[in-house]
């Protein structure tokens, strides 16, 4: 089964130099039938202005993972990491035991980003930051694997690690172009970019730009670009 949730039913942020879409409650936007989807705890879609950001907070027993757009996000903490990550690539923080981490948008131009966080297996592990960029390994028309909490996939390098039985996918398709993608555990899709129709067993629905939707009790679906399109796959438990 498919459930859509479309852009213009999302929760809303506004503080000038933030503008946040919300997936699931958070901060000020509390909805009682959107407070997760299984492990899956936030999706937020936000767009900070060049010269803004998050000044140091504090994260405990969480996988963060965010998803850089355009622009770039520098990253500070407690535990000495510090980088940038930039359109094209993803960032990872296991929160575990705790980290303080403050990130700006020290760029020229607007940052944009998806910012998800899944709830751990591990809790007070020792917490780690790590990004890497994933443009240089995408394949046309293919959905590649970014983020993983298997055992399988833990040796690989080009794939972050989280505390997690999960796997975050994305890709880019070309108008036209129809795919078929397997699942692990109920899956939440991202309209990155463009249109998309995703089929399974039971149901069709069409996502647009900025719209999410959730695909429970199917271990398979089929994805068909109506126009160049980007995506990304949350397969958790």
């Amino acid at each position: 089964m498919i459930k859509h949730v479309k852009y213009s039913q999302l929760g809303r942020g506004e503080h000038g130099w933030l503008s946040s879409r919300f997936h699931f409650s958070f901060a000020d936007y509390y909805n009682p039938e959107r407070m997760g989807f299984g492990k899956l705890r936030v999706i937020n879609d936000d767009i900070i202005k060049a010269g803004y950001g998050f000044d140091a907070h504090p994260h405990r027993n969480m996988e963060i993972i965010t998803y850089v757009r355009t622009g770039e996000v520098s990253h500070q903490d407690n535990q000495g990491n510090k980088g940038v990550t930039q359109a094209g690539e993803v960032q990872v923080m296991s929160a575990g035991s705790g980290i303080v981490h403050a990130e700006y948008n020290l760029g020229k131009v607007p940052l944009t980003l998806y910012q998800i966080w899944i709830e751990t297996e591990v809790h007070n592990a020792t917490p780690r930051w790590q990004t890497l960029p994933f443009t240089h390994k995408a394949q046309a028309n293919t959905l590649s694997l970014l983020v993983s909490g298997y055992a399988a996939d833990k040796d690989d390098e080009q794939i972050l690690s989280i505390y997690q039985q999960a796997r975050i996918f994305t890709g880019r398709l070309t108008k036209g172009v129809k795919i078929e993608h397997q699942l692990d555990h109920q899956s939440y899709l991202l309209a990155a970019e463009g249109q998309f129709i995703i089929n399974d067993s039971e149901s069709q629905v069409l996502l647009s730009r900025g719209d999410g939707a959730e695909v429970t009790t199917v271990n398979k679906i089929t994805i068909e670009a109506l126009s160049d399109c980007e995506l990304l796959v949350i397969d958790t438990p």
